[in-house]
């Protein structure tokens, strides 16, 4: 059975981002021959923020996202994104990163994959998540950046 993966909203930007060219060719090269590895899944929160974003971007990010199946944000992942804002994982303002990730730890997501360094893809945020997935009885995905997932 082929692993999981979850898109944080970061990896679909990254794939149209014409100021960073070294994370989009990347990410397009991921896209091209990793991809089809795993088992891919988006949401309808990262559907949500990605129409907000202005054209010419908008419909080629929608359309990418719209190849995955969308995760439902439910009340267990939002419960558990509260949590995570309680214990000072993610601050409040932050909520959004912590739907994200509570929605692959709730769906037993294997590997939450963003370009987002600032608020989740760090080595502290990782071990703070994971003791608290952990005594709260949740599955705890290892968070990645897509160069992590190549393949040899």
């Amino acid at each position: 059975m082929k692993l999981s993966l979850y898109l944080e909203t970061s990896v679909i930007g990254a794939y149209l981002d014409n100021g960073d060219t070294l994370r989009r060719d990347l990410t397009i090269r991921w896209f091209e021959h990793e991809l089809n590895e795993y088992r891919v899944f988006s949401s309808l929160l990262v559907q949500r923020e990605l129409e907000q974003i202005d054209e010419p971007h908008r419909t080629g990010y929608l359309n990418l996202n719209n190849q995955f199946p969308m995760l439902e944000l439910s009340d267990e992942a939002v419960m558990l994104a509260d949590g995570y804002i309680a214990r000072g994982i993610f601050h409040r303002k932050y909520m959004a990163d912590a739907l994200h990730v509570a929605l692959a730890a709730f769906n037993k997501i294997d590997y939450f994959v963003t370009w987002n360094f600032g608020h989740i893809a760090n080595v502290r945020k990782q071990a703070r998540l994971r003791i608290f997935n952990t005594a709260a009885g949740f599955f705890s995905p290892t968070i990645v950046t897509p160069e992590f997932l190549v393949h040899s």
